[in-house]
């Protein structure tokens, strides 16, 4: 989330509260942990229980974006803020262990969002969604086209056993999916494996994350042109995925992309971000339409469990709304798990979904909550089932729990980390 100075929102002229250090805070790929980008530097947390676990200060400048890769010692970066320390054009690979930049990737236009996953780095710009390899020496793997992205709007799947990347398709509204595993090589030749070494951040066990543990230091560098190709491109690591599946989302610009841990599911916002729709990554089937609301709102962040079954999602309205995944289940079922979890609310004229326009039809969250003092936030699953750790533009980090039955949320806890 990018928390630089807001706009007043519009009819109040009210200026929300935020941190003037702030610049970006995001989750890992678990939720265990966030990394903030500061006008200094960066800082990285333990999500609940909540613990500072390292902080680097620049004398140069500061960091604008910057994206984890699970808990190991392998960041990127984009500069950022009132005296960037990189070029809001390029995305620096930044080496904890070793303390220092190991390679560059530099584009024509400004990065808009940043992503790693395995093998791979994954950089939206304006009209692009370009793949690169994840190594000291970057290679181009992708490049696709999208509609106009002002927002970065791009996800891929944490799971170690999956590849699915979602971001806007050509046409307004429509959702591309990608899976990177699908991919095959042109020129016959395998992927070099990434000559990167990986250290974690907690403990050995969460740090493999698919990069082999071989030593290299050297600095790699690449450019990219205006069309999304690189400057001087090796043919021999020219690969394309076998299959890309378009979904028609919703009618309006996307504004938020969500995927699952194993790739199954893709949520979708528009800028309207009254519903949020959930489909079948393979199919394309509509599995769930969600409605947050009737009012328009900017829709900051979604996220869904760990084991998939519940979805957070964030908006500028200050609050934050959940809603249950679970399959329907027959009479009998539902009877069975109802002390367990509730499900999502209806209305009550759902039974004339055919003759009634679809606000009649769409499932409401089963449990929401108001941060305090209503600022925009990003949202994450805490550490236990029932739970939900926002982080928030004032510099705030924030635990909620609820009731999976009843639906009532309580403040866990509250922490200031800047």
């Amino acid at each position: 989330m990018n928390v630089g100075r807001p706009v007043p929102r519009a009819g109040t002229g009210a200026q929300e509260s935020y941190a003037p250090e702030l610049l970006y805070a995001t989750f890992n790929q678990d939720y265990g942990c966030f990394a903030i980008g500061t006008q200094t530097g960066f800082r990285i947390f333990n999500s609940d229980p909540y613990k500072e676990k390292m902080r680097r200060e620049f004398k140069d400048g500061g960091i604008g974006m910057v994206a984890m890769l699970y808990r190991s010692n392998y960041l990127a970066f984009v500069g950022g803020g009132r005296n960037p320390r990189f070029p809001p054009n390029k995305v620096m690979l930044w080496d904890d262990a070793s303390s220092k930049i190991i390679a560059e990737l530099e584009f024509r236009s400004d990065v808009l969002n940043v992503q790693l996953q395995r093998d791979r780095i994954v950089v939206v710009l304006r009209n692009k969604c370009i793949v690169c390899s994840l190594e000291a020496k970057p290679r181009h793997l992708h490049a696709f086209e999208t509609a106009d992205n002002d927002r970065g709007a791009m996800a891929i799947s944490g799971g170690s056993e999956s590849g699915i990347l979602v971001f806007p398709g050509r046409q307004k509204g429509h959702i591309q999916i990608v899976d990177l595993h699908s991919c095959i090589n042109l020129s016959g030749m395998q992927e070099a494996a990434s000559p990167v070494a990986v250290h974690s951040l907690a403990t050995p066990q969460q740090a493999g994350v698919g990069i082999q543990r071989t030593r290299s230091r050297s600095k790699g560098s690449f450019s990219i042109e205006s069309n999304g190709t690189p400057a001087s491109p090796p043919l021999a690591a020219t690969v394309h995925p076998t299959n890309i599946n378009i979904i028609a989302a919703h009618a309006t610009s996307l504004s938020a992309l969500a995927v699952s841990s194993d790739g199954a599911m893709v949520a979708s916002a528009s800028e309207k971000g009254t519903l949020i729709r959930i489909f079948d990554t393979m199919s394309g089937r509509l599995l769930h339409e969600l409605r947050r609301g009737v009012d328009r709102a900017d829709i900051y962040s979604i996220a869904f469990s760990p084991d998939n079954t519940r979805l957070c999602v964030s908006s500028d309205k200050g609050t934050v709304h959940i809603f249950n995944l679970e399959a329907k289940q027959s009479a009998a079922q539902q009877s069975a798990a109802a002390a367990a979890a509730a499900g999502n609310r209806q209305s009550n004229l759902k039974f004339m979904k055919d003759l009634l326009p679809k606000y009649f039809s769409s499932e409401w969250s089963f449990a929401h909550f108001r941060v305090a003092n209503e600022v925009r936030c990003i949202c994450g699953f805490g550490s236990e089932r029932n739970s939900v750790v926002v982080l928030c533009a004032d510099g705030t980090a924030q635990k909620y729990s609820f009731d999976s039955y009843r639906g009532s949320c309580v403040r866990e806890w509250y922490r200031k980390f800047i």
